[in-house]
């Protein structure tokens, strides 16, 4: 029994110049689905709707036929039983939430937002995190330090600095200085606005490192023998562990 190269046709439509079946059989980062044309295209706008529209050229398909989306499979099902009955998932919902941007399927993305895990997110910590100037910068160059540091070692550390206010800058410059006066490396974040503390960003900095897969501790960062300077409570060791 030969398989055609195209899905089969129950009742066609068109998408280019070429037919297309009502039922479509779909590949997803190679994970299978069957449902039907009217689904994909239930919310215009979508990019399935316009990967399955007329006149939009036709989606690549795999060996077998079925149409390729190059995308995870794994929380396709989820984006699926939507398009199908209005189910916003309880389950995966971070990693559906990027599904659902990339498809640009407003519904679901206005309501995962409204959902706990995506609002804290997306609301909550996000905002905060923009007070606080030059952050994402400092998580990179944090990493960039502990990588240059990390050569035949296990573990590599960074110091950093968290300043909630002007004031608390002024405090900590002098340790600034004599650590700079010592050629030490310190990432210096703040001073902000709003009512999360240091530790609170101490917290998100520990977070966001680990969200790009690397194994991070903290402690308060205790002096060296030999500083004529006493720590304070702005000073932060954090600790990479390379294996």
């Amino acid at each position: 029994m030969s398989v055609s190269s195209e899905p089969k046709s129950f009742g066609k439509s068109m998408v280019g110049n070429q037919p297309m079946s009502q039922i479509i059989e779909l590949n997803v980062g190679g994970e299978m689905f069957t449902t039907t044309l009217s689904t994909l295209k239930k919310h215009p706008g979508s990019k399935l709707a316009e990967m399955f529209a007329s006149g939009h050229p036709k989606p690549q398909t795999d060996s077998k036929g079925r149409y390729f989306i190059d995308r995870p499979g794994t929380y396709f099902k989820y984006i699926l039983e939507y398009l199908r009955s209005d189910q916003v998932p309880q389950q995966c919902v971070q990693d559906v939430y990027k599904e659902a941007v990339f498809y640009d399927i407003e519904p679901l993305v206005k309501q995962l937002e409204d959902s706990p895990q995506i609002f804290g997110e997306m609301v909550a910590r996000k905002q905060f995190l923009a007070r606080v100037h030059g952050y994402t910068e400092n998580i990179e160059l944090m990493i960039h330090i502990a990588r240059a540091e990390a050569i035949a070692s296990r573990h590599s550390s960074v110091v950093v600095c968290v300043v909630k206010t002007a004031e608390d800058a002024l405090r900590s410059q002098d340790f600034l200085n004599i650590l700079d006066t010592y050629k030490k490396s310190v990432v210096k974040f703040g001073p902000w606005k709003g009512s999360p503390g240091i530790w609170d960003l101490l917290d998100c900095i520990k977070m966001d490192v680990e969200a790009k897969g690397y194994t991070i501790s903290f402690q308060v960062y205790v002096p060296e023998k030999g500083f004529r300077f006493k720590s304070n409570d702005y000073f932060y060791k954090f600790l990479f562990t390379w294996w």
